[in-house]
């Protein structure tokens, strides 16, 4: 039964993930996308204040270029991860993958670009965490493509995991701070992003997401341990709760109105 309940709570988990980051990239095309294609990249600044700088311009080109392959990458790597479509059309996995670590990679350089030209708002604590995040992305996406170019289809699979709960670091950031702005009315966070909470925040959005990613690459082995099984399922199934909730309320406050413009 245990293992029963572990095997559904992670395809509950992958769905839910897989719809709730997906809007989140259709809403990142959406606003910041649409923005730099209509040369009003200013608009950034309503929500990230500071990200657009007329002054530096090759930061300002790095993000954009970190915005449109994040979007990309967060719309296009759930698809990687349906059976079907690597068993009966593997010639679409593969180009698809190709497109989506070469976003994933652009993603990372882009990024990494505007935290050396212009640094971010929070300071030098945040630099490392996000320039860790981005050096990460940069090996995951390699080791994601070494692997399926040489033929190791296990440890490919193993690091495209890792490389998906990397890619979707950008969303769960996000969603972390929309559920402590509702329970805590974002006690920690200082001006700038200098307070405790986000220091905290400048790693969490990604170390976890690799440790969830571990627990799935072993599924297998948890799998064989009733306990171990069952202590995990529960894990999946809180978080599960808290993603399902945290979209409902990103999409009736931000994402809706710009996913709903773009398609117009």
């Amino acid at each position: 039964m245990k293992k029963n309940l572990f095997h559904i709570t992670q395809n509950v988990l992958k769905a839910t993930v897989w719809i709730s980051s997906g809007l989140f990239g259709l809403y990142i095309l959406g606003y910041y996308f649409k923005a730099l294609l209509q040369c009003n990249t200013a608009q950034w600044n309503e929500i990230l204040p500071g990200l657009y700088d007329q002054n530096t311009r090759q930061a300002t080109n790095g993000i954009g270029l970190h915005f449109a392959a994040g979007g990309l990458i967060l719309v296009l790597g759930s698809i990687q991860f349906i059976h079907k479509i690597r068993l009966k059309w593997p010639q679409v996995h593969r180009w698809i993958g190709r497109i989506y670590i070469l976003a994933c990679v652009l993603a990372a350089i882009g990024g990494l670009v505007f935290i050396f030209q212009k640094g971010t708002i929070g300071g030098w604590i945040m630099d490392i965490g996000f320039a860790g995040y981005g050096i990460l992305m940069l090996i995951a996406g390699v080791e994601t493509f070494r692997n399926a170019y040489s033929g190791n289809f296990e440890l490919h699979r193993a690091w495209a995991i890792r490389l998906y709960a990397l890619a979707i670091g950008s969303w769960l950031y996000r969603m972390d701070y929309g559920f402590w702005h509702a329970a805590t009315d974002l006690a920690g966070h200082g001006d700038n992003f200098s307070g405790p909470f986000d220091y905290f925040m400048d790693f969490f959005f990604y170390l976890p997401n690799l440790i969830v990613a571990e627990l799935i690459i072993q599924r297998k082995t948890l799998s064989k341990s009733p306990f171990l099984s069952g202590v995990v399922s529960v894990l999946f199934i809180g978080i599960i709760v808290f993603i399902v909730l945290a979209t409902k309320v990103f999409w009736d406050h931000y994402w809706g109105e710009p996913i709903m413009n773009f398609f117009k």
